[in-house]
């Protein structure tokens, strides 16, 4: 049997727990590329789920 294709857009489980553990100390680009999607879909769904950078993160950028 032929394996299903994710629908478009979709998130894993898995994916949501990756962005979840990466978002606050990885850059959003490289998350966005260890998960094979566009940086704006990204940025737009670590949004919705009220994740943010870390403090110790932005700093590094020199942020704070």
């Amino acid at each position: 049997m032929a394996k299903k294709k994710a629908i478009k857009g979709t998130w894993t489980k898995a994916d949501l727990a990756k962005l979840k553990k990466l978002f606050p100390s990885t850059a959003t680009a490289q998350i966005a590329k260890a998960l094979g999607r566009g940086l704006d879909a990204t940025k737009k769904k670590a949004s919705r789920m009220g994740l943010s950078k870390s403090k110790k993160y932005l700093k590094t950028l020199g942020r704070s």
